[in-house]
């Protein structure tokens, strides 16, 4: 039987956002801890921390090299450096799981103990199944077939690109994770059976940075919503689909502000907010 997508649209992610009330502060509306970024890739922690700040957190808190914290913290200040209590982690966008450090690795294992939910992106894949906290992994198609490989499950590039939902549905299903594949058209399910599908708006998103840009968006609903996901399976594909309709969002309303040309990564994250505030305004 041929697995049913249901196409994630603008009322289904409005259910998904929320403004802060008037007895929230800056804990209560989310902290989402962040260990992304390395000497090679600075520029993936700069946009992750970015994206999440404007998707409407509380706070933000870095772990990262020296130099990619002292980057982050001069594009965005209000970000606090250093461990502290969380209610969500993003883990690995710009590193490179092959060169990471005893200090990186000790890093990514303490998130994933302590229990909140987990965006897992790029150099962290590999350690998905490491930890039991609610988890959502945001392979592109060459990371999903790697990772697969690595677990014994054969696959090839051709194979998946020819059927990327079926590819990530099977994925959550050996995996035990959520998982949200990126490409033009987003596939995101869940080991419980739910399947949501999200159709970029502009392909001006495949550039540089926007995998990194989505992560931050996630990470901050995941954080946001923490509450929500214990036990609750369908909840983190929801927002991880809500995620990926927000950037796509952005992303259009940034290249619609340039005349319908090109964008960059830094342009879509500075674009969520609008997006936000439209989906809160009904």
């Amino acid at each position: 039987m041929a697995t049913e997508w249901r196409t994630w649209n603008v009322d289904d992610a409005r259910a998904h956002v929320r403004a802060p009330l008037a007895d929230d502060d800056k804990y209560s509306r989310g902290v989402l801890g962040v260990v992304t970024g390395s000497v090679e890739f600075p520029g993936a922690a700069v946009l992750g921390v970015s994206a999440a700040h404007r998707t409407g957190i509380g706070l933000v808190r870095y772990i990262g090299p020296r130099n990619v914290r002292r980057e982050v913290l001069a594009r965005r200040p209000e970000t606090v450096a250093g461990r502290g209590r969380v209610q969500a982690w993003l883990l690995g966008s710009g590193i490179d799981p092959t060169r990471r450090s005893f200090l990186l690795l000790g890093d990514l294992q303490h998130a994933l103990a302590d229990g909140v939910p987990v965006v897992l992106d790029a150099g962290a894949l590999d350690l998905v199944g490491t930890h039991t906290a609610p988890t959502v992994i945001t392979p592109h198609l060459r990371e999903l077939v790697r990772l697969l490989n690595a677990r014994e499950i054969p696959s090839t590039i051709e194979e998946v690109r020819a059927d990327p939902g079926e590819w990530a549905r099977r994925a959550a299903g050996e995996l035990g994770v959520a998982v949200l594949l990126k490409g033009a058209t987003t596939y995101v399910c869940d080991p419980s059976g739910n399947h949501r599908v999200v159709t970029a708006p502009t392909h001006w998103l495949a550039t540089a940075g926007t995998g990194d840009v989505l992560g931050g968006i996630l990470g901050a609903l995941a954080a946001t919503h923490h509450g929500e996901l214990a036990g609750d399976a369908e909840a983190l594909t929801d927002l991880a689909a809500t995620a990926a309709w927000v950037q796509g969002e952005a992303a259009l309303r940034a290249s619609t502000a340039n005349g319908g040309g090109p964008v960059a990564a830094l342009d879509i994250a500075e674009a969520v907010p609008g997006v936000v505030g439209a989906l809160l305004a009904g």
